[in-house]
């Protein structure tokens, strides 16, 4: 699944590719993909302008300039291509007026298109209930402490990857951050010192910021914008890793099960 640097990655390459552009038509290839009545889609969508994209968390909010929003989840398999070609995944095609399109793919059909109004975006984003930002100012050292602080029992890598918790992080960057601060995925946010905590906070700033400059990961389905792979993949230290050599100390890479999802670590660099 695309996470907060691949979803962050596609709203800075919309913004450049099409913010501006009018919506001509819509194309709509898979009915239940919208998650709004079809025919109200279309009036709303169709002689729009599109005038901002935005990010929360792992959704896409693509602005328009009658006080609408389209909240895009790529969920498992979902991509957007700019000028792409269409196939038989192809399920929304955006035509603008200039003659440029936008497609968006999904192999596993897991995705979803939403619309609401900017009056009802902010009520939308809090039933979410996400978690903070962890790239924002508002994420400090000091709330990071906080939020572990109620959660003493739980987990620290599922923990970094509740949505509800923090925003944006997954499987992937959650195995990398936590090689980084030499922390084992199944310490409990209670039993981490403070320099661990540390570890932990600028791990997150430091590997979210370096994906989101190589565009992110594809490590599964991921294209960005132009159909190009993300290029932090080659980069990660463990995830995806297990059976071969740690980087640092040369000890095999092991690989877990945690809450249903996999987790990969160096038994020896992190403790």
């Amino acid at each position: 699944m695309p996470e907060l640097p691949e979803v962050e990655t596609i709203k800075r390459q919309l913004n450049r590719k099409v913010k501006g552009k009018k919506i001509k038509s819509v194309e709509v290839r898979l009915n239940k993909f919208v998650k709004y009545p079809l025919n109200k889609f279309k009036k709303l969508v169709e002689g729009a302008k599109i005038s901002q994209v935005e990010r929360r968390a792992k959704l896409l909010i693509i602005k328009l300039s009658n006080q609408y929003c389209l909240i895009i989840h790529l969920k498992m398999s979902g991509q957007l291509f700019y000028q792409g070609q269409p196939n038989k995944h192809t399920h929304l095609i955006y035509h603008f007026s200039d003659g440029s399109r936008l497609i968006h793919n999904d192999l596993r059909k897991f995705g979803f298109v939403k619309v609401v109004s900017e009056k009802e975006l902010s009520n939308f984003l809090k039933k979410e209930k996400y978690g903070p930002e962890p790239l924002s100012e508002e994420f400090t050292l000091n709330l990071f402490k906080k939020m572990l602080a109620k959660r003493g029992k739980s987990k620290i890598k599922p923990l970094l990857m509740d949505q509800g918790w923090l925003a944006g992080i997954g499987n992937l960057y959650s195995d990398e951050i936590l090689f980084l601060a030499k922390v084992l995925p199944t310490r409990t946010a209670g039993s981490l010192e403070s320099a661990e905590i540390k570890r932990i906070y600028q791990g997150i700033k430091k590997i979210l910021t370096l994906a989101i400059k190589k565009q992110g990961s594809s490590a599964d389905l991921y294209l960005d914008t132009a159909g190009q792979e993300g290029d932090y993949l080659p980069l990660v230290k463990v995830y995806g890793r297990q059976g071969q050599p740690c980087y640092i100390c040369g000890t095999e890479i092991e690989r877990m099960k945690i809450g249903g999802r996999s987790a990969h670590f160096c038994p020896k660099c992190q403790k």
